[in-house]
């Protein structure tokens, strides 16, 4: 009871105290309180301003320029916190978010790196609250980055993607297969794009990636061939690059690439097909021939070099050359 009752105390006078301040007050009151044996408080309830708070922290977020697809999955992560826990956001300690992110994982078979990525988002609110001063100490500093075992991710094979092309029964395919394959773009900034974005004679376009931020992506001379054949076939007025192909030819959104991207690789038995895919084999290639990480960094449109680190998988055959290159 003395540990709530001066944690209140500090918390009420997190605004007015600076960092040594709060540590001389608490001293004071443990000196003073030693002598006495707290059972009981006889305090009026605070009000739980823990949905207030939250919204603070998502519009704070907003204003740094987070999508509303992410600002949605901080909320929903955050809510189902408070829910669970059961306590206003100011009294959560340590224990309970360790309770909590176990009890998660064991009920919801969830991965490590999903349990991280919650760890994550909690560790960034409670920052912001103890930044805010609506906290002493974010109860998160303890808990500790979770381990995630590093896997090799699979990238196309040169032979696999001639097999995409060869075997693309529409333009619109090809198209989409070889826009893929020399941007490195994601599926949904390709989704996005319009014809009038494409320029031809430079052989780039803009694109808008994750945050709103706009970045200019390049592509080969087959793509843009390929591509040229797929719009002056097409009879449509859609300023959309890609379109449905069945009327009223829509723009075509992601789900309907991945459905087309999956349903190939069944047909042509090559393994895990999608459009994330080709993002990753770019990286892998780009890497691999000798491309400096900072400028393929920024043809990704990675804010951290490490998220680039990530997509590019150094080819086992390489690192034999080079050890034999350098060492033996």
């Amino acid at each position: 009871m003395k540990e709530e009752l001066m944690t209140e105390v500090m918390q009420h006078m997190l605004s007015y105290l600076d960092n040594a301040q709060m540590k001389q007050l608490r001293q004071v009151m443990e000196h003073a309180l030693c002598r006495y044996n707290v059972t009981e408080l006889e305090i009026k309830p605070e009000e739980d301003d823990s949905n207030n708070l939250i919204a603070r922290f998502i519009a704070a977020k907003r204003i740094e320029g987070c999508s509303e697809k992410t600002l949605k999955y901080y909320q929903t992560t955050i809510d189902a916190l408070v829910v669970s826990i059961g306590k206003s956001v100011r009294h959560i300690h340590t224990e309970d978010l360790r309770i909590y992110l176990t009890e998660y994982q064991s009920q919801k078979q969830s991965s490590r790196v999903t349990i991280d990525n919650i760890r994550r988002i909690l560790s960034s609110f409670f920052s912001w609250l103890e930044d805010e001063d609506y906290i002493i100490k974010s109860p998160v500093r303890r808990i500790h980055k979770v381990k995630t075992a590093s896997s090799i991710k699979e990238t196309y094979s040169d032979e696999d993607l001639e097999k995409m092309r060869d075997n693309c029964e529409e333009l619109r395919d090809l198209a989409m297969i070889d826009m893929l394959a020399s941007t490195g773009m994601r599926v949904g900034e390709m989704v996005l794009l319009n014809r009038d974005d494409i320029n031809f004679a430079e052989r780039e376009c803009v694109v808008f990636g994750k945050g709103d931020k706009e970045r200019i992506v390049y592509f080969d001379a087959r793509a843009k061939l390929h591509l040229k054949d797929y719009l002056d076939s097409r009879t449509d007025d859609n300023p959309a690059l890609f379109v449905t192909l069945r009327a009223p030819h829509e723009r075509i959104q992601i789900g309907g690439i991945e459905h087309r991207l999956r349903e190939m690789g069944k047909r042509l038995n090559i393994q895990k097909v999608h459009p994330h895919k080709f993002r990753r084999t770019l990286a892998t290639m780009a890497i691999d021939k000798g491309m400096p990480i900072e400028q393929l960094q920024r043809l990704l449109g990675h804010q951290r070099i490490d998220t680039t680190l990530q997509y590019a998988m150094v080819k086992q055959s390489n690192v034999k050359t080079a050890h034999r290159k350098y060492i033996g």
